[in-house]
């Protein structure tokens, strides 16, 4: 088999308007197990958006914008659903700026012989192909950019604005949740901004600027993304998988604490997660977990053990359809920022 013969159908990313889960949601609140636990973060997501004082921060972890959900992510931003976004470099990068360049992720299978595929430059996730010629191509444009710029420290939300930028006037496919994140003044936060392809192009970049040459600030990220919680006081979590996007969202509480001014612990938070807890892990904890590091409040909690790609779209669906975003105001917290 030729590349080609890999690499022929296309990931297509699921559309949250095109159908109203708001029937099945209200179904699900009279059955048991991860259904009720679905209907009960849909309440609570519900709760955020009617909330009037409540700015909503998204957290992305893990594969779910190369599985299909990146336009779910983009139309959250698009329609006022989410107020700020921190997301692994990979969920910004080599999944949504790659694909608003024109290049695309294909369905695959993870029963495959991967040393064939390296030997024609195909990366596998899970059963989701990627051509690595595009993504290196993907890297040398996060270059480019980088190299237009004044050397300077810059923290990622900063960088990805001027992605945003970019994107304004060289983006080859629509719906793309950087391009819509800075259309809509949504900050993105990365604070492992160089885990992935942004890095390979940064180190480009200082490779050919080795004396003048700019580098991501992830202190100052963190500043800034408490600087977003101290603004709006009263916030709720969305978050999808874990890891740092969670933990860094989480840790605002703390650090608006140690910079002199006490704020609410996030008021409302969903987590979905296929992560265990008897390791004491679960992607950085559960949330009732969470309360005891003065992070989260209890009262309107709620974990989802599901793959998120399968509930995700009804969640944000149900969201959408029951049209609570019509009537909030625009955060902006993307001005906070401006000099």
């Amino acid at each position: 088999m030729k590349k080609k013969d890999y690499l022929k159908k296309p990931v297509r990313h699921i559309d949250m308007k095109s159908f109203d889960a708001t029937a099945i949601i209200q179904a699900m609140r009279g059955m048991s197990f991860t259904a009720r636990d679905l209907a009960a973060a849909a309440d609570i997501y519900g709760r955020m958006l009617k909330d009037r004082t409540c700015a909503v921060i998204l957290t992305i972890a893990g594969s779910t914008g190369a599985a299909g959900c990146m336009k779910v992510y983009a139309d959250l931003v698009k329609h006022n659903m989410v107020d700020a976004v921190v997301a692994t470099g990979a969920a910004i990068v080599d999944m949504d700026f790659f694909e608003a360049l024109g290049f695309r992720h294909y369905q695959g299978s993870p029963h495959v012989d991967d040393r064939i595929l390296r030997k024609l430059y195909i990366d596998r996730i899970y059963d989701t192909f990627i051509d690595e010629t595009s993504l290196q191509a993907c890297d040398r444009t996060i270059g480019e950019i980088a190299d237009r710029l004044a050397p300077r420290p810059y923290s990622s939300r900063e960088f990805i604005w001027e992605m945003g930028r970019y994107l304004t006037g060289h983006a080859r496919k629509k719906d793309s949740l950087v391009q819509a994140a800075y259309e809509n003044d949504v900050p993105v936060f990365c604070p492992a901004f160089s885990d992935s392809s942004a890095g390979f192009g940064l180190v480009l970049h200082q490779h050919r600027h080795p004396e003048q040459h700019l580098s991501i600030d992830s202190v100052r990220d963190f500043r800034e993304l408490t600087q977003v919680k101290m603004k709006a006081k009263t916030t709720g979590l969305l978050m999808i998988g874990g890891g740092v996007p969670k933990n860094f969202a989480q840790d605002t509480v703390i650090c608006a604490e140690i910079l002199g001014e006490t704020v609410p612990m996030h008021k409302y938070a969903v987590q979905i997660t296929v992560a265990d807890v008897r390791d004491g892990a679960c992607s950085s904890s559960t949330l009732k977990e969470a309360s005891s590091w003065g992070k989260v409040d209890t009262v309107f909690e709620q974990m989802v053990f599901a793959e998120a790609t399968s509930v995700l779209p009804l969640l944000a669906s149900y969201a959408y359809h029951r049209g609570d975003w019509k009537k909030r105001k625009k955060w902006r917290f993307a001005k906070l920022f401006e000099s």
